[in-house]
């Protein structure tokens, strides 16, 4: 019973080794594909490659297909289990419950199922599986648990190994096809027959894994005792450091490499990788990022990956990776700030302490009590290693740390020009350290300055510059002791989160979103640094400042949001140069604004911390190999009047489409499987979009509602700086809608001509009835014109009669006043001459008088000259009043003249009284009423 407890807590110790070592493991990337990523069922039974580099995979639902970007399944024709794949040639041929055959892909890039066992009219056992394919030359075998098929690729035909038991596995090695026949043995396939090669207990009893060749012997891997070399009938164990290992998993399936290592899939303990000489290198299963422990299948492609078809899920392992992963999963070590390699030692500073191991061994990393908390900082200087820490600055020896100041929170060391003297960083400012007896401590604090400083620069002449994030850079003006700050002044004008202030080739940089400055001596200002600033490629790719100088390759390493990068100088000039490393800030598990980066060797290997570990990165096998893109699939929409219709076209062939079948969706692919370094792509749509798209990991762009025309799509695709080496294509041409094809508008020229001389005929017809109109009523208004001139001719005579009239008015006025004048004076010479005692003398001229006054030739002059002037009013009132006598008529033409009874009397040669009586008597003779005026009457008629 002591020797059986020895040998339990003996094996305890080895398996608790064996789990701290897996937990200290630096793996290569693993990359997992859940069931809803392929959206498929979980179980996945065989892996293989074509030549094209795409992925096949055979899973409970069907098969699947991944081509770097995207996942495609086809469902087994009879709906069952998919147990078995291998690509041959052109074909993948592949095997399920009850049928056996081979996939194509047609130029839509889709594949097609061609089945082999209906169309050769083999009889299949009731509930047939086919488990596992193999292929020599031009021979596809296909076993299922009791039978293997052989087809004949070329005859078309096959022949049928039956076993009497059940067969297990099926082998390919070297040119031979090797099987284990259930408690039987190991048998070969020799023209066409099956012969026994062993019935050694070994492989009677155990299940054979795998078979190899090792030199000239068969290595025979067997599920549970680990390796049997065979050699002349003979098993030899293969002893190796993994036996022991191997002997306490349940191995289900393995592969060996093309550089003869060794992968071994387990039941229930993930995969364990070892080298050709079967020692073990690592082991990775679900605790340390395998999405499930049960490895049914093993693949190895074309790029060396590791693919394993797991009981749940796919993943494949970079082995070949430039890149290695420390993940703690376990939380152990924590989120790493900080790291320095002291004395063949690798220190880890974390949120959580600070933890070591030997540099060149992967143990477990052991933590060094007194430093739980959060590390900031590991500084080598004058062959001391200082850690910076929140709860002070440690000296660090071996696995042991002395705290040398317990000022909170130091940010970090560096080494004051020109003195022995540290200066340190620290929440609330800035401290010394000195050297005292070969023992550091703290010297002093430097007053008047009480800002954090977690960077800062000593430059020339005492001066400090501190980078505060939030209000600006601090110039610190100190004394030659550094124990007080002399002069403190801020340029606020600079600032921003997670910046970051540096000295680089004896320059002083600051670095925030905006770019790179560099601090100008002579202006005292930052000016940016134009080729320094393209680091970051823009503010959207920015998203910390921090930069970090390697002292022994004088790079300056900066993060930006897709790339990690570093300045070199420059080969033959003095300019920079950018060297980028397309690692985005998610695959860099980045500490933003707390990243940090150790050199481990002069061979170019990197550490990079991270929120869970660490990268390690060997910068020596960045290099990409060539790679090409390829088109996947152009899927066609079709415009129906109630739904969308999708089809697939001939990505071979041009294609001519329907002006309806004018949104396309094109995907693509580059087959490369690299968990860091991602593939980008850059499509042009020469016709409509003839500048190249910005890169995006997008694998398909949909082009919907193209207008008619010829168009070229193109695509390229990068990893890191290295681009595709062609550009594939697609050209398609999409017809006019029927309303723009050449014989529409051939009918538009024909329509617009009839219409054109159809509107030419109503036009002419229009303006004819227009013009006629037009002339009717130009005569019309010639016709008015000639009424209208009629009427202003009438009315100028009327006014010249007017004008004529009234002049002879004035003309008789005139001589009708010149009468009565004449009349008057031959009145009064009269009078006076009657006056005159002496008669007789005087009588002959008083005859004379009276005949003057008696002769009727004034009445008649007045008369003609009134007809003149009133021609009709005689007439009228003769007409009207036919009793008048010419006396009377006399009188009226006196009146119608207006004139008084005075003015009439000399003109009758009566008295004014006799002229009342003569009108009175007009009045009675005209019948005219006393009331009414006579001579308004008569001046009216």
């Amino acid at each position: 019973m002591q020797e059986l407890k020895k040998r339990i807590d003996f094996l305890t110790f080895l398996i608790c080794i064996n789990c701290t070592m897996v937990l200290a493991q630096e793996l290569p990337p693993i990359q997992n594909f859940t069931p809803n990523d392929y959206t498929a069922e979980n179980q996945n039974w065989a892996i293989t490659q074509s030549p094209n580099r795409l992925i096949y995979v055979a899973n409970n639902e069907g098969l699947l297909e991944f081509n770097g970007a995207t996942w495609d399944l086809y469902p087994t024709p009879n709906g069952s289990i998919m147990r078995s794949v291998k690509v041959v040639g052109n074909r993948i041929y592949s095997g399920c419950y009850m049928d056996f055959g081979y996939w194509t892909k047609n130029n839509m890039g889709a594949l097609e199922y061609t089945s082999i066992s209906k169309n050769i009219g083999v009889h299949l056992i009731e509930d047939e599986a086919f488990w596992n394919i193999a292929n020599i030359d031009h021979w596809v075998l296909f076993q299922s648990l009791n039978r293997i098929y052989i087809y004949d690729t070329i005859k078309k035909s096959a022949t049928i190994i039956e076993a009497d038991s059940m067969i297990v596995k099926m082998f390919v090695v070297g040119d031979s096809v090797y099987f284990q026949h259930k408690d039987l043995g190991i048998y070969k396939i020799e023209n066409g027959t099956e012969v026994l090669v062993s019935d050694h207990d070994i492989v009677k009893n155990h299940v054979v894994v795998n078979i190899f060749i090792e030199e000239e012997d068969l290595l025979v891997q067997t599920g549970d005792m680990g390796f049997f070399l065979l050699r002349d009938g003979k098993f030899i164990e293969w002893n190796t450091s993994s036996t022991d290992l191997l002997k306490k998993v349940n191995v289900y399936s393995s592969i060996r490499l093309k550089d003869k290592s060794f992968a071994i899939g387990t039941i229930s303990d993930g995969i364990i990788y070892l080298d050709p000489k079967g020692n073990r290198i690592f082991k990775i299963d679900r605790a340390t990022g395998l999405l499930n422990n049960t490895v049914l299948s093993l693949f190895e492609d074309l790029n060396n990956n590791i693919w394993l078809a797991l009981d749940n899920g796919v993943s494949y392992i970079n082995v070949k990776s430039p890149f290695r992963e420390y993940n703690d999963i376990n939380g152990k070590i924590g989120s790493v700030y900080s790291s320095a390699k002291y004395n063949g030692k690798l220190y880890i500073g974390s949120n959580q302490g600070l933890f070591y191991r030997d540099l060149d061994r992967n143990d477990e990393f052991s933590f060094i009590k007194g430093t739980e908390g959060q590390v900031w900082c590991l500084k080598e200087i004058d062959n001391a290693l200082f850690c910076g820490h929140n709860s002070g600055t440690y000296l660090i020896n071996g696995s042991n740390a002395k705290l040398i100041s317990n000022v909170q929170g130091t940010w970090d060391i560096k080494q004051i020009k020109n003195n022995d003297l540290l200066l340190q960083g620290n929440y609330d400012g800035l401290y010394v350290l000195e050297r005292v007896n070969g023992n550091w401590r703290l010297k002093n604090k430097i007053k008047n300055f009480n800002n954090s400083s977690r960077y800062f620069v000593e430059m020339p002449n005492n001066e400090i510059f501190v980078n505060h994030e939030y209000k600006g850079v601090f110039k610190v003006q100190v004394d030659d002791t550094y124990s007080e700050a002399l002069e403190v002044t801020i340029d606020s004008l600079i600032k921003g989160a997670n910046s970051c202030i540096i000295e680089y080739n004896q320059e002083l940089l600051y670095s925030y979103k905006k770019g790179i400055f560099k601090f100008d001596t002579i202006s005292r200002y930052f000016i940016k640094d134009t080729l320094l600033s393209k680091v970051y490629d823009g503010e959207n790719e920015f998203i910390s400042g921090k930069l970090l100088l390697d002292q022994n390759t004088n790079n300056l390493w900066s993060f930006s949001r897709t790339n990690l990068s570093y300045v070199s100088p420059g080969e033959i000039t003095n300019t920079p140069k950018i060297n980028r490393i397309p690692l985005t800030k998610a695959q860099r598990k980045a500490l933003i604004g707390y990243e940090n980066i150790l050199q481990l060797d002069e061979n170019d290997h990197y550490l990079f911390g991270n929120y869970s570990g660490y990268i390690i990165m060997d910068a020596n096998r960045l290099a990409t190999n060539d790679f090409s893109i390829a088109i996947n699939k152009v899927t066609q929409n079709k415009r129906r009047e109630t739904y969308e219709e999708k089809s697939f076209l001939d990505k071979e062939l041009e294609a001519n489409l329907e002006n309806k079948e004018n949104t396309l969706e094109i995907s693509f692919y580059t087959p490369e499987f690299n968990k860091y370094i991602k593939t980008e792509y850059q499509y042009q749509l020469a016709g409509i979009y003839n500048e190249w798209s910005n890169w995006s990991e997008k694998s398909a762009e949909l082009f919907e509602n193209l207008p008619h025309g010829d168009y070229v799509f193109k695509v390229r695709s990068r990893i890191g700086d290295k681009m595709s080496s062609n550009i594939a294509s697609f050209s398609f041409n999409i017809a006019k809608p029927w309303y723009a094809t050449n014989l529409m508008k051939t009918l538009y020229v024909l329509g617009v001509i009839l219409f054109l001389f159809i509107m030419h005929s109503l036009y002419r017809q229009y303006y004819k009835k227009k013009q006629q109109i037009l002339i009717a009523r130009n005569n019309r208004e010639l016709k008015l014109a000639q009424v209208q001139n009629e009427k202003e001719i009438i009315r100028i005579k009327n006014e010249q009669l007017q004008l004529q009239f009234k002049n002879k008015s004035k003309e008789l006025a005139a001589s009708t006043m010149s009468i009565i004048k004449k009349n008057e004076l031959l009145a009064k010479i009269k009078n006076e001459l009657n006056s005159i005692s002496d008669k007789s003398k005087v009588k002959p001229v008083i005859n004379i008088i009276d005949k003057s006054l008696r002769q009727n030739d004034d009445w008649e002059f007045f008369k003609e000259a009134f007809n003149n002037a009133d021609s009709d009013f005689l007439q009228k009132v003769k007409n009207l009043h036919p009793n008048l006598t010419p006396n009377d008529l006399r009188l009226c033409a006196y009146l119608r003249l207006n004139l008084s009874s005075k003015e009439i009397a000399p003109l009758l040669n009566i008295s004014a009284r006799s002229v009342e009586v003569k009108r009175y008597r007009l009045r009675k003779k005209m019948s005219f009423p006393h009331e009414n005026s006579l001579a308004e009457y008569i001046l009216n008629l």
